[in-house]
């Protein structure tokens, strides 16, 4: 089991500490630091002096480096495998990962040709070969790296450590997702417009949690995010969001929280978990989600 198998004599409550606190220091400083400023003006500052592809390399990259800062403190002093921090598995089903980014990908794309063909006078066309695939190449390395940081955190590290801690799936599942939905607290959307889109962002943290939890494994949540972070940075970006890119298309119409806020946490992420529990034979919903942990310590974790 994904949250059991790390219940080893090794495991030390205070040895998870250090690295959520940090991270949550980081988060609370950024958003008092920026309360009273303009978010978008200090952006375009950004992208006049240093253009856009070195802004969204400031932006990414200190989350990319922690990705890798994570899987080091974890290996090396959890003493835990990174397989075990990602899957319960015997080893990580990369096609499961290929699947949830494929199947995100598709409804990114068609929900972006949707938008465009139902208010094409909100869309420019942005393509610029020469700037658009030099970002190609810097989100291909970068953004994966930010968003399996995401994952790995809170899915992986808190999901697991707080899951032994508490004997709880259903705590884990509750604090990571809202943790999750507060760190984007900060972003420019929520500023533009409002915090009705913390259900968005929140919602999108108990679905990632859902997964994880019932495919006991962070494989569909890496796969999933990567093609929402990366997908969507190609496809349109606008002048209000948290990542501004060389994207083919740019959104200039008025932002607001409609239909495209709601829809994904009403309807299409219950679809996800049909499809997803189908292809996967997910059953026991209840224990899964809600159980309690009562796997006695182990010798060991490979």
């Amino acid at each position: 089991m994904y949250i059991e198998q790390i219940n080893t004599k090794k495991f030390n409550l205070l040895l998870y500490v250090p690295i959520p606190l940090a991270f949550l220091v980081v988060i609370l400083f950024n958003y008092v630091s920026t309360k009273d400023v303009n978010i978008e003006e200090l952006m375009q500052i950004m992208i006049q002096n240093f253009g856009l592809n070195i802004t969204f390399v400031a932006l990414v990259a200190p989350l990319s480096i922690a990705c890798l800062a994570l899987l080091f403190w974890v290996k090396f002093v959890h003493q835990q495998s990174i397989r075990s921090l990602t899957t319960s598995r015997e080893k990580v089903d990369w096609n499961r990962i290929l699947f949830s980014f494929m199947v995100w990908s598709l409804i990114t794309v068609f929900s972006v040709l949707l938008f465009y063909y139902m208010a094409p006078e909100d869309f420019v066309y942005n393509f610029k070969p020469l700037p658009f695939f030099t970002f190609l190449i810097l989100a291909i390395i970068l953004l994966p790296l930010q968003t399996s940081f995401e994952e790995y955190l809170f899915r992986g590290y808190l999901m697991q450590g707080i899951g032994v801690a508490t004997k709880s799936r259903l705590i884990p599942l509750v604090v990571t997702s809202v943790l999750f939905g507060l760190m984007h607290i900060a972003n420019p959307e929520v500023g533009k417009m409002g915090y009705i889109i913390m259900v968005y962002y929140i919602g999108t943290g108990f679905f990632l949690g859902i997964i994880t939890l019932m495919d006991e494994g962070l494989e569909l949540a890496l796969g999933f995010h990567a093609a929402n972070n990366l997908i969507g940075a190609l496809l349109v970006t606008a002048d209000w969001t948290a990542l501004q890119t060389h994207s083919i298309f740019k959104d200039i119409s008025e932002p607001s929280a409609g239909i495209d806020v709601l829809l994904p946490v009403v309807v299409i992420f219950p679809i996800l978990l049909v499809i997803f529990g189908k292809k996967y034979g997910w059953s026991n919903w209840k224990e899964k989600l809600t159980g309690t942990i009562t796997a006695e310590p182990s010798e060991n974790l490979n």
